[in-house]
Formats: structure tokens, C-alpha cells, sequence
């Protein structure tokens, strides 16, 4: 890496969001906090299970949050204590509050499984399969209040 390595907080639930999160650490960034989904009941015994995200971000060491809201004024002030350059959104499966989106110093950047504007929202990749689309891709975008607008 060639220039300084940034203050990152990452967001994201799904195996989709786990290789951004392990390429913006390889590249040797800082990860400040991961962010992902409290987690659900799953499987026959219907015990809460951690999401891909928190299971792999705990196993590096990093600290991890699950908060059921990003509105609550104390958790946007703790996400602004972070000190963070920029935050990386890939599947988190929440809107991101104005106070959040412009804690970070550079933004917030998302990545979404589809070519947008087309399948904004959630499941991009079983739409497109099921549309029968011949062509996709990702978009990466700096974050507004919109859904990914």
C-alpha cells in the first residue's frame, strides 16, 4: 500500500458483504468496528446465530456491534467517537441516518450487487437470475440518505 491506510468502520450482514470486508483489511487499512445484524434464530434448535459478517470480523479480532437501530442518538454518537476516515456498506440491511452518514470524514461508500438503478433494494442477485438478465455487476457509490440512490 502505498499511501497512508484509513480509519474504517464496515457494514454488512450477508456472505455477500465478507470479501470487501476481508479486501479493505488485506489492503491494510484500519478496521475501527464491524457493524452487522444482531443475531437471528436459525436452524431446527432456532438459536441465535451470528451473521457470515460478525463471524468473521470476531474471529480476526475486531470488534464487533449489532445494534437493532442506527437512530438512537447514543449509538450515532458512539459510531462518531470512532474517528473514522470513511465506513464501507456492503448488505448491512439497515437505511443509514443522516448523523451517520456524515460521521466519517471522507463518507460513507456502498456497494450494491447490481448495476443501478436497476434492482435498487433488496435480493439484486436472485432478481436479476430470475429476470433472466445476461449482464450484471456491482455499483460502488458514496452514500446519501437515499435507498441506493
Amino acid at each position: 500500500m502505498t499511501s497512508k491506510p484509513l480509519r474504517l468502520a464496515f457494514l454488512g450482514t450477508p456472505d455477500f458483504a465478507v470479501p470487501s470486508l476481508a479486501a479493505v483489511a488485506d489492503a491494510g487499512h484500519t478496521i475501527a468496528a464491524v457493524y452487522t445484524r444482531p443475531p437471528r434464530p436459525a436452524g431446527r434448535g432456532h438459536k441465535p446465530r451470528p451473521s457470515p459478517v460478525h463471524a468473521f470480523a470476531a474471529a480476526r479480532g475486531w470488534p464487533v456491534r449489532t445494534p437493532a437501530t442506527l437512530k438512537d442518538p447514543a449509538e450515532q454518537a458512539a459510531f462518531a467517537a470512532l474517528d473514522l476516515d470513511a465506513a464501507v456498506v456492503v448488505a448491512y440491511g439497515l437505511l443509514l441516518p443522516r448523523p451517520i452518514l456524515a460521521a466519517p470524514r471522507l463518507g460513507c461508500l456502498n456497494v450494491h450487487a447490481s448495476l443501478l438503478p436497476r434492482w435498487r433494494g433488496a435480493a439484486p442477485i436472485q432478481r436479476a437470475i430470475l429476470a433472466g438478465d445476461r449482464e450484471t455487476g456491482i455499483t460502488i457509490m458514496l452514500m446519501d440518505e437515499g435507498l441506493d440512490t
